[in-house]
């Protein structure tokens, strides 16, 4: 095994955290959500050959996990589960009511995610968790950036309605 391919291994392992961000976003299941970050990591190593230098490994990363949901989506006719708030890693601080606060904000932006539509949720975790830009966002996504740009100016409306006082 070369240098290089050891690299790109190690920085295909610093990735993970950011991987299983969008596949539960994809997913809205954790269990899912592992099976789909381990089915694109296993593709990814397959074809470590395909990956251009010099260009984005998360991008690539994340369009192979995106159409791999596709296809499974396709050929299973998925249900939508949802995410158990128990599922999801508990948040810390010293002050108790601040702690759970911050649970129940997580769990109203994650309840008003979930609501959007699937293009919408993928591109709020995209371009406004991951900070990637529009256009990353429609190459990863293989949707016009103006598309982009809309989807996500509804999907950015619907959550600020959403998560108003009695909204959600």
């Amino acid at each position: 095994m070369e240098a290089h391919e050891n690299e790109l291994r190690n920085e295909l392992a610093t990735l993970i955290p950011r991987l299983r961000r969008f596949a539960m976003t994809l997913t809205s299941n954790i269990h899912d959500s592992d099976d789909l970050v381990q089915n694109a990591i296993e593709r990814a190593l397959k074809n470590l050959n395909r990956w251009e230098r010099g260009t984005r490994l998360d991008s690539w990363m994340f369009r192979i996990m995106q159409n791999l949901w596709i296809d499974q989506y396709r050929a299973n006719q998925r249900r939508d589960t949802g995410t158990s708030i128990d599922d999801l890693p508990n948040l810390s601080g010293e002050d108790g009511r601040q702690v759970t606060e911050n649970q129940l904000m997580v769990r109203d932006m994650e309840l008003a995610i979930t609501k959007l539509s699937e293009e919408q949720r993928s591109l709020v975790v995209l371009v406004l968790v991951e900070g990637m830009s529009y256009r990353e966002a429609a190459k990863i996504l293989n949707t016009p950036i103006g598309t982009v740009m809309s989807r996500l100016a509804r999907a950015r409306k619907t959550l600020a309605e959403q998560l108003q006082p009695g909204g959600v």
